[in-house]
């Protein structure tokens, strides 16, 4: 328990950009898990509208400091990796 009103109030504050970064966090692991389904599915045309999808929630989660830069681009770049690798076979 915080033991002054500082602390309570920080503590406050800090649940309230727990919650709102969660639903940032979660809308971005689904449109990757998307992605990911339509290239392995096979559907290059859907999985490229996807795949630009969740790299757009991946750039929007960084720049909010839901995610770290490097965590997003690396995410991106295994993203347009499988992407690349469906596309050649």
């Amino acid at each position: 328990m915080p033991k002054t009103k500082t602390a309570e109030k920080s503590a406050r504050s800090a649940a309230r950009k727990a919650e709102r970064n969660k639903s940032i966090r979660s809308g971005t692991k689904s449109t990757i898990t998307k992605a990911e389904k339509l290239i392995a599915s096979k559907k290059s045309a859907e999985a490229g509208v996807a795949v630009t999808e969740a790299i757009s929630s991946l750039d929007r989660a960084a720049k909010r400091n839901v995610i770290h830069a490097n965590t997003a681009a690396r995410k991106k770049s295994r993203l347009m990796k499988k992407l690349n690798a469906s596309n050649k076979k």
